[in-house]
């Protein structure tokens, strides 16, 4: 009997505005230190950065390839530019990410390459309403693609909002490696990151240090939270607005109890130190860190954006509130003075998260994507593991 010839490797050409660690990064590297060296990936961020390389096992198959200069061009011209770059790469599948990639969407207009776009929030310029300019041009680029939400949410803008062919919509929710998330503290660990091993409460959260995170917000809440009660706020995370938030720490009294431990590639070894976990965003959808932090058996006291109310288990749905420092506050406080209820709150999220959101069922859709069953997708959107779950 001849043998059989090996399958040809996939060539995917992933898009992203920044190729920073954020959101759709961190899940990008989890697919790709998953699925291994079944695929080859060529990564282009239109302004540079490569940090959340960093996240990707050695070996893999990764190219990270500039984006074309802009050298004035805009409109048809520079999608003239990135349409002939397609042609070059011929990828077996492009793959966008967010409105700050809308330009290649534009460039493969007419749908000659298979595209799968990514939709997974928006900037503070649209955390309340919609611009109407990107309503349209969504409504244009996106006609042919599969569109890919991992929220409710943002399923619900798509259609209704975006007004995109249903048959093109997947609602896919986001997944953690739950069983990675559920250790012990690692003392060391923290105490390397300058959390000190003194027995105080920890507020904790985990995210980029960018506006629309509002960890402004977050710090006026902890300062009123914890005006009578013993607490330390760990901020896990990088951005341009770390000189600025240290300020407002300083200008508000809290010193030492605020720690700042910059980017942190292993979150497990930290979240299991946190007493709650701190979500502050004006806008979100369904972030991994929300998820991250269930899987860790965390209670959390967040500001109700997105899918946060409808991802945590029902215990802890009075702690999602409205977006204020008041309101934050008193969650915070609430549960810094009931840490039985807090114990009790982290177990039943621990189990909805093993229960709705371990990463298999995420890997398993896109398995199916990667390997080009975009047609299957698209006429049955809800079957089997590409359809997902919901998230509530």
């Amino acid at each position: 009997m001849p043998t059989p010839m090996p399958r040809a490797k996939r060539t995917l050409l992933h898009v992203y505005a920044t190729f920073a660690i954020g959101g759709p990064q961190t899940r990008f590297a989890q697919l790709a230190n998953h699925f291994g060296d079944a695929y080859r990936h060529v990564v282009i961020a239109m302004d540079g950065r490569t940090d959340a390389a960093s996240r990707l096992n050695p070996g893999l198959d990764v190219e990270l390839m500039a984006q074309p200069p802009r050298q004035g061009r805009g409109g048809w011209a520079l999608w003239r530019v990135l349409r002939a770059r397609l042609d070059a790469l011929r990828p077996d599948l492009l793959i966008t990410s967010n409105w700050g990639s809308m330009d290649w969407a534009l460039a493969n207009l007419d749908g000659r390459t298979p595209h799968l776009h990514m939709e997974d929030g928006f900037g503070p310029e649209e955390a309340e309403r919609q611009l109407a300019r990107r309503v349209w041009v969504r409504r244009l680029a996106l006609r042919r693609s599969l569109v890919l939400l991992p929220s409710l949410t943002l399923d619900r803008i798509a259609r209704k909002v975006w007004r995109l062919p249903e048959t093109r919509l997947i609602h896919a929710p986001n997944g953690v490696d739950c069983a990675r998330f559920a250790a012990a503290p690692d003392r060391a660990f923290a105490t390397a990151c300058g959390l000190p091993d003194d027995g105080l409460p920890v507020v904790g959260t985990v995210a980029a240090l960018r506006a629309e995170k509002n960890l402004r917000r977050l710090l006026d809440a902890f300062a009123q939270a914890t005006a009578n009660r013993p607490a330390r706020l760990v901020i896990v995370g990088e951005g341009g607005e770390r000189a600025a938030l240290t300020a407002h720490a300083a200008a508000l009294g809290l010193g030492e109890r605020v720690v700042f431990t910059g980017a942190c590639p292993t979150p497990e070894r930290l979240l299991p130190s946190f007493s709650l976990f701190a979500l502050s965003s004006d806008t979100e959808q369904m972030p991994i860190s929300v998820l991250e932090a269930m899987a860790a058996g965390l209670p959390l006291a967040a500001t109700s954006v997105g899918d946060v109310a409808a991802m945590v288990a029902p215990e802890n749905r009075p702690f999602i509130v409205a977006k204020s420092a008041d309101g934050l506050g008193r969650a915070i406080a609430a549960l810094l003075d009931d840490p039985a209820r807090g114990k009790t709150i982290g177990q039943a999220n621990a189990a909805h998260a093993r229960d709705r959101f371990d990463q298999s069922r995420m890997f398993s859709t896109y398995r199916r994507l990667f390997d080009g069953d975009l047609r299957a997708v698209m006429e049955n959107p809800g079957a089997g593991p590409a359809g997902g779950s919901p998230s509530g």
